[in-house]
Formats: structure tokens, sequence, C-alpha cells
């Protein structure tokens, strides 16, 4: 493999750098356990690495070329692998998104980016940073709107998502904006493409009141969980960690709104947003 080219940048480099670390594991006689060993990972990471779910670092693509006798394949191709129209901190979990076969996520104070539309994803972009330059907003913008269109497939990925009602008073781009991205979440509901849920403030204190996640499910890889916070952000696979999330949105699936009832309440102040900003 040492000899070999660069990956070319335009056909998937993360899968095909994948393809090949699972050749060249193959090839050496080594397990992901084996190799997560020699690197200090587990066997699950490789195996993320393997599936294109998790960005190949620069460390670790030095590493895997010391004990696989790659030459510096990795180390050249992780580069190509690792470019993203995302910032840094989110981009390894927009790439996983993108292959993920389920997502379920909470959003305690916005409307999380799969359902945003152009007005509300501009609104929260410039709130972000207020001194961006017009032509830098736009570009964040259609990265934002370009993640939506994961729901063009009839059926894949699951989407649920428990949305705190805070995510739904707080006015953001206006009230025309509000009210075209609640109706956008009825109609996405009605025809059964997400399930969305409302979690009521009546419902005060509950299981994830210090932040929002997004749990990832894959066909080909064990799950992920993005935590998210202000500029920052992480993926964790630990597996005891992605469990006892598991569990908070279970939780907050069960404290939540109906779907149906969930519906109606959105429909509810999509139209009261509609009716205040004509009056």
């Amino acid at each position: 493999m040492a000899g070999q080219k660069d990956l070319d940048p335009s056909s998937s480099p993360r899968a095909l750098l994948g393809a090949e670390l699972r050749h060249a594991r193959e090839k050496a006689g080594l397990s992901q356990d084996e190799l997560g060993l020699r690197l200090f990972v587990s066997g699950s990471f490789i195996g993320q690495l393997e599936a294109g779910t998790r960005r190949m670092a620069p460390e670790y693509a030095r590493m895997l070329d010391r004990e696989l006798g790659t030459g510096d394949f990795f180390e050249r191709n992780c580069v190509a692998a690792a470019k993203s129209r995302y910032p840094e901190h989110f981009a390894e979990a927009a790439e996983a998104e993108a292959r993920a076969t389920a997502i379920r996520e909470y959003a305690p104070m916005l409307i999380p980016g799969l359902l945003q539309t152009p007005e509300y994803a501009r609104a929260v972009n410039r709130a972000y940073d207020p001194t961006a330059p017009e032509e830098t907003i736009d570009e964040w913008v259609d990265g934002r709107i370009a993640r939506t269109r994961l729901l063009d497939h009839p059926t894949k990925p699951l989407l649920w998502t428990v949305l705190d009602e805070a995510a739904l008073r707080r006015e953001t781009g206006g009230r025309a904006a509000m009210a075209e991205v609640l109706h956008h979440i009825v109609e996405l509901g009605c025809r059964g493409r997400v399930i969305t849920q409302v979690l009521p403030f009546s419902e005060g204190a509950h299981a994830a009141m210090k932040g929002s996640m997004k749990l990832m499910e894959f066909d080909d890889a064990p799950p992920l969980v993005y935590l998210e916070g202000v500029h920052t952000g992480r993926l964790e696979d630990d597996p005891a960690t992605v469990t006892q999330l598991r569990l908070a949105f279970e939780l907050l699936a069960a404290s939540a709104l109906s779907p149906e009832k969930s519906l109606a309440l959105i429909e509810t102040l999509a139209q009261d947003y509609a009716h205040e900003e004509l009056s």
C-alpha cells in the first residue's frame, strides 16, 4: 500500500480511507481490538474509522502507518478526508450524521439543524457571530440547509426529536421565520417523515437539563452521541456513556407530549406567530 497514489478527494475520501484501513488491517492479520490496543483506542473506534463515521486525525494516521507498514499513506490522505464545510467542532458530527440510520436528538433552546429553514438558520448563525460578513453567513446557512437534504429520502434516517418548549417560544429571526419553521416541522410530522415531541414547561425538572444531545446509530459501526456547547462539541463512543444518554433520551420522550399532541401545539404556535405578524 505504501506505493499507492493518494485517494481522490471527490470520491468520498472518508469512506475510501476507511476501506483502505480495513484492507491493511486484515492484511496484517489484526482484529479491530488488536489494532486498537496498539493505538491505545478501543476496537470500536477502529471500526468507526473503517466505516467512515469517525475522522482519522493526523496523530492516528501516523500510528496506523507505523503499525501497518503503509509508509505515509494514511498520514497523506487523512488531510483530504478531513476537509469539511462545517466548523471544526461540528464537522465530524455532521459527517457521522450523514451516515446514520437513526438519529435521536434533544434540543433545549433552538430548533435542531435538520429541521431548520433558511431564515431561521440565518438568524441563528447571525446570533452566533454578529460581526461575520454576509457572505460568510450565506455559506453557513447553505451548509446547514444542505444537511436537511438527508430528509429527502422517504424513510431514512429515522429522525426522532424532543423539543423543549423553550425552543418553540424563543422568537428567532422574527415571527414570520418562526411561523415558517414551525409549519415546516408540522409538515414533516404529518407525512410521517420525522417523530417530534414537545417537552412542556409544566414537566419541570428532567433528565437532560444540562444540555443537548444527539444519538446516532449506524448499520456498520457502534453508536455515537454528540454533545454540543457554545462553539464546542464532542463525539462520544464510550458504550457506558452512550447507554446512559440513550436512557436520558427515553426518559425525555416519556415525559414529553405525544407526537400527535406535540404537532397540534406546534401548529397552534405557528398560527399564532403568523397571525401576530400580519396584525
